[in-house]
């Protein structure tokens, strides 16, 4: 079995709100990125629907009732993506065709409800989804918060990988729990990696002795009015977008990075594909010295539960 993984990054502008226009957008990246050889490839946090960068960009977003919030709001609804949705298939027949990995971000309703959701496309088998633990801050507008149900890997034949979404890679249990799991390659999910996210995506590849992809979006306001123009505009929301100051609000800064914390691959903050072929030997090397999960643990110490079973909040007898 070789020990080298061709992987890639695409840091791309999504099309906000508009899911459908996104997912033949991000089915055109993949597939240019698949044939060019690589068998994982990442998108970043949210890159279906885009993220809501009014909640940070724009003054009185949080304002109780605000008409463009609330607007935005039940666009993301409408447009959401939810269980079994047939608009998916083309990233899945992608996967099952070339025998590759697509790890993409998602806005996903469930009832009524928004969750934040980075889902891993696999061959022969359903999405493996992922939702955000702690949506961060003012997120928690929008976002439910996700449950242990979601933390798991996919096991492909060159080994397993995963993925968390932006600040969850701040939650010491939280990796420690993915740790166990045995991420052969680890998705690190973000708006955008600035400074400080690339060195929380350094540290876990450094403390999961994992390679990391650290996959983050460009994003203008002007994306922002496109992606509303298409799916039918509304006044408030407009306005609301407006109010943001400047144009370019995630800047993509996306990184490839090796178990031992170096960068192998490093991406500018324009639209681009990065690619690296991963050496998965490295990660057997790098456990001789540091290995958290195993003879760097202390059991007779420190021990963790997580409980992995969905809470639905309701059942039915």
């Amino acid at each position: 079995m070789s020990h080298t993984l061709p992987v890639a990054i695409i840091q791309a502008a999504p099309i906000p709100l508009a899911i459908g226009d996104g997912i033949t957008k991000a089915v055109e990246l993949a597939e240019r990125a698949i044939k060019d050889g690589a068998k994982l490839v990442a998108f970043g946090e949210t890159f279906l629907g885009g993220y809501p960068v009014w909640l940070d960009e724009a003054p009185g977003a949080a304002l109780w009732d605000h008409p463009g919030t609330r607007a935005l709001h039940r666009i993301m609804l409408e447009n959401a993506i939810v269980a079994n949705d047939e608009r998916l298939l083309p990233l899945q027949e992608l996967c099952d065709e070339h025998d590759a990995c697509i790890s993409i971000g998602a806005h996903e309703r469930v009832r009524q409800s928004l969750y934040n959701n980075q889902l891993m496309f696999r061959p022969g088998q359903d999405p493996l989804p992922h939702r955000k633990l702690v949506p961060t801050h003012g997120e928690r507008l929008i976002w439910m918060r996700g449950d242990g149900s979601t933390l798991g890997v996919h096991q492909a034949e060159w080994g397993k990988v995963g993925s968390l979404i932006c600040w969850e890679h701040w939650m010491p249990l939280a990796r420690a729990a993915m740790h166990n799991l045995g991420e052969s390659v680890h998705v690190a999910a973000w708006p955008t990696v600035r400074e400080e996210y690339a060195l929380a995506s350094r540290h876990y590849a450094m403390e999961g002795r994992c390679f990391v992809l650290a996959a983050g979006l460009v994003q203008r306001r002007d994306d922002l009015f496109d992606g509303l123009e298409r799916v039918g505009g509304d006044a408030a929301a407009k306005e609301l977008i407006e109010a943001i100051e400047g144009d370019a609000l995630n800047r993509g800064g996306s990184m490839i990075i090796a178990p031992d914390a170096r960068i192998v691959a490093l991406a500018s903050e324009g639209e681009e594909t990065l690619f690296a072929d991963l050496d998965l030997g490295e990660i057997g090397q790098g456990l001789a010295s540091l290995d958290t999960d195993g003879h760097y643990s202390r059991p007779d110490v420190f021990e963790l539960r997580v409980d992995a079973r969905a809470k639905d909040g309701i059942k039915w007898t």
